[in-house]
């Protein structure tokens, strides 16, 4: 125990004096006398503190050779070969480096405390079993050197992880985290995730983890961990273990295991063979959802880590795709995995997955902020676009899809209308944004006229150029009369624009006289809902600009005409049905007795 003592001093004092050297500058040569005065110490003891050992070059130990040597084949094999380069000097202290050492100093001193207390003096339990696990195999320290060895010991108490708890399964597998690579190598994060596995098994439907299923199977109920039924009384428990599938959720799990690293989280999906592109579990894909998600909250992460978690995440949401998902509920996926190192391909399977079912969104799934700098304007118009043409793509080899395309097009006025105050929204992305629907998307113009409006409004140093530009995106002909009218008065609106506007009304206004009788009455019928007919054809007098003469001239012959043809073939119905009025009643006076109606 003497022996002890002083190595744990030692000890201390090296990571003392580590920490002196790395918090202050300039006081070599009082560290140098400390380090001096501690080998003079550990001189007066070299009977039984023989062996130094520095640790991961950080901290420093002064054991006994011989007792060591009993219980570690590592170091029994250097002290050997140390010995024979020292022939000459018996008694000399010799040095080990060890670097990489599982658990640091924490599990050096375990494993001196076992040593010297006689393979005692310490209590394995959960919390410490996978640091002493991975010690006693970096130090070899198994049966052939001594019949109770501390790796037997472990191994021992690990044989029975399947009769502990839900919680002490999971603080096992949380304490490898510090011992990961080396608990990997040695097989022990294998060992504790089967072990997790088992105690979801026993609580689950596990055919809806290794399957796809429908939403339904994983319906909200009761999300009990094992653990909090340890008060209910036998027969409670006898008669939830028979039906525990059907009450409860499959999801109970889920927040329980995101206490837990990402390397340990790839470990247990690739062990049930879903990782990457095999994923086609409906149950694994919402708990990466969920486990990326509850990760995203904290800033300090790596994201780095999570990329292969987050790629089987996609696939799986692929998979799932319409059956499982909602348009919403994919946008939200993609708020959530945009904010980790998502790769190239997956965001562009998410996208098209999104693209096709884009006309069940809602305005506010679309409006999702840019990431990093906010030169390129406030919200992801590039994503926008790229759906749009996934989605245009997808309903051009359809049959049916006016009305798709006619939803989608009033969604896009909206978001356009939304977007349009953003001062670093560019006239370009706008028009990107517009002309990525065909014209058959919009039976009117009006709400893409009122987005155009808002842009002027918000934008109001917009040059001449610009201006004109971003009305090319306008149908006129598919403007209502009204709006026709505000476009002609709208100051912000360039003259040549409103002319053509008003010529375009004419021309359409035209069109409808050679049209059938049924499409004139499916267009009338469609402009009395825009109360179109209440609107009077009158001569606008445009702000900023004249109309030439003869353009006004022309246009009010025009008007003139085609009300003296109206009023003409209105007369002649008239005089038509008095005259056969008149031949019912008898009356036989030629039709050339009666005054001219008009």
């Amino acid at each position: 125990y003497c022996s002890l003592s002083l190595s744990l001093f030692f000890s201390l004092q090296s990571k003392r004096r580590t920490q002196s050297k790395k918090n202050k500058k300039g006081t070599h040569s009082s560290q140098e006398v400390s380090s001096s005065s501690n080998a003079k110490e550990a001189d007066t003891m070299s009977p039984l503190c023989d062996l130094q050992i520095n640790l991961n070059h950080e901290f420093t130990f002064f054991l006994n050779q011989d007792l060591i040597s009993e219980y570690s084949g590592f170091l029994r094999k250097i002290i050997k070969q140390s010995k024979k380069k020292k022939k000459n000097h018996k008694n000399s202290r010799i040095i080990v480096e060890v670097e990489d050492f599982p658990g640091g100093s924490d599990g050096f001193d375990l494993v001196s405390r076992f040593c010297y207390s006689n393979g005692g003096g310490i209590s394995i339990d959960v919390s410490n079993v996978s640091i002493l696990y991975c010690s006693s195999s970096f130090l070899e320290m198994t049966e052939k050197l001594c019949s109770s060895n501390l790796l037997l010991q472990t191994e021992k108490f690990l044989e029975g992880m399947f009769y502990w708890s839900w919680n002490d399964v999971l603080l096992c597998l949380k304490s490898c985290e510090q011992v990961f690579l080396h608990a990997d190598s040695y097989g022990l994060v294998d060992k504790l995730v089967f072990g997790v596995l088992a105690k979801i098994a026993q609580n689950s439907d596990m055919s809806h983890v290794f399957a796809s299923s429908s939403p339904s199977s994983s319906a909200s109920a009761s999300s009990q961990s094992p653990d909090t039924a340890k008060n209910r009384s036998d027969s409670d428990k006898r008669s939830t273990s028979r039906s525990f599938s059907c009450k409860t959720s499959n999801e109970w799990w889920f927040d329980d295991m995101s206490i837990l690293g990402p390397r340990i989280i790839e470990k247990l999906i690739k062990n049930l063979g879903a990782y990457d592109k095999n994923n086609n579990s409906l149950v694994l894909t919402r708990f990466l959802l969920h486990y990326l998600k509850t990760k995203l909250q904290n800033k300090s992460i790596n994201k780095l880590e999570y990329a292969g978690l987050v790629d089987t995440a996609v696939q799986g949401v692929i998979f799932a795709a319409k059956a499982s998902f909602s348009c919403r509920k994919i946008f939200w996926v993609l708020r959530v995995l945009s904010g980790f190192s998502i790769s190239k391909e997956s965001r562009i399977g998410l996208e098209n997955v999104i693209g096709e079912m884009l006309d069940e969104a809602t305005l506010d799934d679309l409006l999702i902020p840019a990431g990093g700098k906010r030169e390129k304007g406030f919200y992801d118009v590039d994503l926008v676009i790229r759906l749009l043409k996934v989605f245009v793509r997808i309903c051009n080899s359809e049959e049916d899809q006016n009305l798709r395309m006619r939803r989608i097009g009033k969604l896009i006025d909206k978001y356009l209308r939304e977007i349009s105050p953003d001062q670093n929204f560019k006239v370009s992305k706008f028009l990107e944004v517009a002309e990525s629907l065909p014209d058959s998307a919009r039976d009117w113009c009006d709400g893409l006229y009122r987005a155009i409006d808002i842009y002027l409004e918000s934008h109001p140093k917009l040059s001449s150029e610009d201006r004109t530009k971003l009305c090319r995106c306008l149908n006129y002909k598919k403007l209502t009369l009204e709006t026709c009218k505000q476009l002609a008065k709208n100051p912000k609106i360039p003259p040549n624009i409103a002319v053509l506007a008003l010529k375009s009304q004419q021309l359409s206004d035209e069109s409808t006289l050679t049209l059938s009788r049924e499409d004139k009455i499916k267009v009338n019928k469609m402009r009395n809902s825009r109360n179109y007919l209440k609107e009077k054809p009158i001569l606008v007098s445009l702000k900023g600009f004249e109309m030439s003469e003869k353009f006004e001239d022309d246009l009010r012959m025009n008007l003139e005409k085609k009300l003296w043809t109206n009023s003409e073939k209105h007369c002649k119905e008239k005089k038509s049905e008095v005259v056969s009025r008149l031949v019912r009643h008898g009356h036989t006076h030629s039709s050339s007795n009666f005054p001219r109606l008009c």
